[in-house]
């Protein structure tokens, strides 16, 4: 097997640089998982907003497939301009009070994912790294009406138990992501994910909401100051866009009252239980949560060309 570390280019002085022993590290890997473009608003929201360089930069030509995932190019009257390709990197970021951490970000390798595995291992363990944390968006049967859940995951026992309910046992596709917690478990490194649940009439919205959320946890794993001012005041202001086009549909306010419904019964019990467990009738079916989220986003759409 080829070596891992062909894989990326590092800074190597800055990867030895004291300041990283220990650092926490947060990973967030668009492509799977990423209902409300989670991934992206966390990597926009710290690289954006702290100060950050860069650690090591994987290289795109061996773990992105461009034909599943084309890059975009722009046209400009006579010539094609080329727009920046998947960038997936590790930085080194600083938080308003000082602190040191780590931040994994970009697109889900599509190629070679043990090697992307051993390659991150070795930077886990060249830097020390206390705790590894990730989150992911799932489409759920939940209302944006209320708090958003989260299902946490991982080694972690004191961070696990802390959320709202454990999920029946299932098989899904997997992602890099739930492969790093598997080999960091192995490698005795403390880790903890957290699955936001995103409303699943919405899943292909861009939630400020939700990356507040996910920053809540981050900060309450890792005792990180993180920035939310910003996202908390584009999450007011997604809010009443949001309940304005709903209170348009009659339709959509049906489906989101059975789901509050629902979500009421669940998180209002001493013993809370997942919102996927019980009989179907309880929730709208498929059919319906598809067609309410055809018609929320195709107004969010004419909204917007507006």
């Amino acid at each position: 097997m080829a070596d891992a570390s062909e894989l990326y280019m590092a800074n190597g002085s800055l990867l030895d640089d004291p300041r990283l022993h220990g650092a926490p590290m947060i990973v967030a890997l668009s492509g799977y998982a990423d209902a409300g473009h989670l991934a992206e608003q966390v990597r926009e929201t710290l690289l954006g907003g702290l100060p950050s360089e860069v650690l090591a930069r994987f290289d795109s030509d061996q773990l992105h497939d461009y034909r599943a995932r084309r890059p975009h190019v722009r046209f400009v009257q006579d010539h094609f301009e080329r727009i920046e390709g998947p960038e997936l990197a590790l930085h080194l970021v600083t938080d308003p009070l000082g602190q040191h951490f780590t931040v994994l970000s970009g697109p889900e390798p599509d190629l070679h994912w043990e090697r992307f595995l051993d390659a991150v291992m070795d930077l886990v363990q060249r830097m020390e790294t206390s705790i590894v944390t990730d989150v992911t968006g799932f489409p759920m049967p939940v209302p944006h009406t209320r708090p958003f859940l989260v299902t946490p995951h991982g080694s972690r026992t004191d961070l696990v138990g802390s959320g709202f309910s454990k999920l029946p046992i299932i098989e899904m596709s997997s992602s890099v992501a739930q492969q790093l917690e598997i080999r960091l478990a192995e490698a005795g490194i403390d880790h903890v994910g957290f699955s936001v649940h995103v409303p699943q009439y919405m899943a292909e919205a861009v939630l400020p909401q939700i990356a507040v959320t996910a920053f809540e946890h981050f900060s309450a794993a890792t005792a990180l100051t993180l920035p939310t001012d910003a996202l908390r005041d584009d999450s007011r202001d997604a809010l009443q866009r949001i309940e304005e086009q709903v209170a348009e549909s009659p339709e959509i306010q049906a489906v989101i009252s059975q789901l509050e419904q629902r979500y009421d019964e669940a998180v209002e019990g001493a013993q809370p239980r997942s919102l996927l467990a019980g009989d179907a009738d309880e929730l709208p079916d498929a059919d319906e949560i598809g067609a309410a989220a055809e018609a929320f986003l195709a107004q969010r759409s004419e909204s917007d060309d507006l």
